[in-house]
This record gives C-alpha cells, sequence and structure tokens, in this order.
C-alpha cells in the first residue's frame, strides 16, 4: 500500500504520553519514582530570586560613595520595610542631618562603597511545578523537576493562548459545526474546560472571562475577535504566558472553520472527565502546539489491556488518513486520503507536484498537493 509522510496534529482516543515537569532554576523534588500523582500535584518546588532596587545613596544624601557605608543603619542581610530609614549622615556639628527612608520592601543585599549605590532585593517569588498528567512518576532528576508517564486520551489544537488550565470537560455545543455563541455559557461552566464547536466570537470568550470557565475550546475564531479579548495584536511566534483570565483553544483555524467531527466526536466521548489543557503555541523552529490530555480511567485500560491504540501511525500518509487541507481554494476541509498517485501531476499553475485525492464528507473527492494537507488524526 502506498505510504507518505506529512506533519500533523495528533488526536487519538488512548496513547502513552509522557510530560516532562521542569523548573526554571534548580529547587526542590517532591516525589519519587514510582509515586502516582494527580494533574494538579505539585511535584518540585522552588523560589525565584525577586525584584533587585538600586539606590543611589550617594546621589540621595550628597555623599562621596567611600562615605555611604559608614552612614548606613541597616546592613547587608537585614530585612527593611517601606520607610525604614537606610543611612543618615553625620551632619554638621551634630546638627543638619540628612536621611534616606527605603521606599521598598525586602533585603539588603548589597552597600557599595565604590559607587555609593544600595541592592535591594525584593521578596523572593514561590514557582511550583504540577504534574499535569494523571500518571506515574517514571523518572525523577534531582533538583530539576520529573517525568510523569500516563495513558491518555489526546488532542492537538492549531493555536492557543493561555498557560495550563484545568477541570472538568463540559460540551457547550451538540454538533461539531453548530457556531459556539455567548448564550450556550452556564453559570454551572464554572472551572470547566467548555468544548464548542465552530467558531466562537470575541462575545463568547468575553463572557467565559466573566463565568470564571477555566479553559474553553472550539474549531476556529476571527483574528479580530483574538485581537479585541488582548487588546493588541499577538505578534510573537510563541504564546502561553497571555493573563487573560482562561485558557483559549482552536482546534482547526482562523475563521469560519468547525471543529472535525472526529475530534468534536473524542471530546464529546470524554464529557465528564478530568482535563489538562495548555494553550502554548510556538509556530517556528521546534513547533509546540496547544493541548487536551485527558487521563484514561481504570475501566478503560482494563478492557483494552492497557495497550494505546490508534488507527494511523503518526506522521504517516495513507488510504483512510484523515486530513485537513491548509491552503487556499479548499483551505480547512476536511476528508480521509481516498488515493495517492505515485507520479508527480501537472497542477493548475502548470507546475508538477505530488498529490494525493482527498474523499470529502460532502462525496466531493479532490486532487491537492501533498503539501497542502495535515494529518488530523492519531
Amino acid at each position: 500500500m502506498a505510504t507518505a509522510y506529512t506533519p500533523g496534529l495528533q488526536v487519538t482516543d488512548r496513547m502513552r504520553y509522557r510530560a516532562r515537569r521542569v523548573l526554571p532554576i534548580a529547587g526542590d523534588v517532591l516525589v519519587s519514582v514510582g509515586d502516582s500523582v494527580a494533574a494538579q500535584d505539585v511535584v518540585a518546588r522552588t523560589e525565584l530570586p525577586g525584584d533587585a532596587t538600586p539606590i543611589n545613596l550617594a546621589n540621595q544624601l550628597s555623599l562621596t560613595p567611600a562615605d555611604v557605608p559608614g552612614c548606613m543603619l541597616k546592613y547587608e542581610g537585614d530585612r527593611v520595610e517601606v520607610g525604614d530609614v537606610l543611612a543618615r549622615t553625620k551632619g554638621i556639628f551634630g546638627m543638619f542631618k540628612g536621611e534616606y527612608a527605603s521606599k521598598v520592601a525586602g533585603v539588603i543585599e548589597s552597600v557599595s562603597h565604590v559607587t555609593g549605590q544600595v541592592i535591594v532585593r525584593g521578596a523572593s517569588i514561590p514557582v511550583e511545578v504540577r504534574a499535569f498528567a494523571t500518571g506515574e512518576v517514571v523518572e525523577v532528576m534531582p533538583g530539576e523537576g520529573v517525568i510523569v508517564e500516563a495513558d491518555v486520551s489526546f488532542v492537538q489544537g492549531i493555536f492557543g493562548i493561555g498557560g495550563e488550565a484545568f477541570g472538568p470537560i463540559v460540551m457547550a455545543c451538540h454538533d461539531h459545526t453548530q457556531e459556539f455563541t455567548s448564550d450556550l455559557l452556564r453559570d454551572d461552566m464554572r472551572g470547566a474546560v467548555v468544548i464548542g464547536g465552530a467558531r466562537m466570537p470575541g462575545e463568547t470568550i468575553r463572557k467565559a472571562i466573566d463565568t470564571g470557565v477555566s479553559a474553553i475550546v472550539s474549531g476556529g475564531m476571527d483574528d479580530a475577535d483574538l485581537k479585541g479579548v488582548l487588546g493588541y495584536d499577538l505578534g510573537v511566534a510563541i504564546t502561553g504566558t497571555e493573563r487573560i483570565g482562561l485558557t483559549v483553544i482552536i482546534t482547526e483555524g482562523f475563521g469560519e472553520i468547525a471543529m472535525a467531527q472526529q475530534t468534536f466526536e473524542l471530546l464529546a466521548s470524554r464529557a465528564g472527565s478530568e482535563a489538562a489543557v495548555n494553550g502554548a503555541t510556538q509556530i517556528r523552529a521546534g513547533v509546540l502546539r496547544p493541548e487536551i490530555v485527558i487521563p484514561v480511567n481504570a475501566d478503560d485500560k482494563a478492557s483494552s489491556g492497557g495497550a494505546a491504540t490508534s488507527t494511523h501511525v503518526a506522521g504517516v500518509l495513507e488510504v483512510g488518513t484523515s486530513v485537513r487541507i491548509i491552503r487556499d481554494p479548499y483551505f480547512g476541509v476536511i476528508g480521509n486520503v481516498a488515493g495517492l498517485p505515485s507520479e508527480p501531476t501537472v497542477l493548475g499553475s502548470g507546475s508538477k507536484a505530488r498529490v494525493l485525492e482527498v474523499a470529502c464528507e460532502s462525496g466531493e473527492k479532490l486532487t491537492v498537493p501533498r503539501a497542502n494537507v495535515e494529518i488530523i488524526g492519531g
């Protein structure tokens, strides 16, 4: 049987997932190899140094830098609060003394007789890393983090904003082609990962924020709506640090695009299950896609012997593979590979390219260059 290789998004009801969970700087790992962890369990913890505030006491008190250490009332390692007097001059004949009261709280890190500067370091910032996947710790990197493995249902999106979020899956739309309008959001969706169908307007995202939804997922949205929600054009190659109150994922692309039926049906089948969601997206080198991770429960594992299953080999195009066309004039069309001609074909532009045949849900069969599709089946 003819096959070819192409990149694509993974959508699979069962796979073995590895989550590498590491700290930004060295810290403490709180679990051991073999431990079972839930998605929101803290597996590692550290503290980032607080902000450093330089204070030029030589200028503030009209001193030479060398005189600053002798005027200090607080010393390296001392804790200071806002309003505490850091230094006082000797004055003239004991009179006309000048003093400086701290405008920031923190710990004095250094006092320089060369520059006349004092550095006050603010409170450290605690950082906790959660397991993200409900599973088993299979590797511990001392001082750095862990690797967690789990059997999960797994869905990759095309684009997202916002970081990690958690909550039960709740379906808002009844069909993958239904537009995700704001009236479909309910108060009982607070803290949930809410699944839509087709395009979601900016109004829906704003209401989801007000409702307290944890994450919102649908097929597509307009880039103008995204700008309206963020308040600025998203011109960076990586997302995930946005703080808008929830995580947003679109599974297909920008515009009037419905969620792929396979993706919608998979998520609908896991309604009520706890999910972990990450909207981080990188669209250049080292591509990173937003993802939805849903642990496979014990009953599901038992029924399949605990093995991960998938319809197709990842990255392999073959007859029957689900694909999405990603370039005009058929952008967004979903179908299955119906044929993989081995010889290059002359296109309408007059150039030659290797093509494939896509059987659409409507029954129409399209012939497109292989570079114009991506796999959407896991």
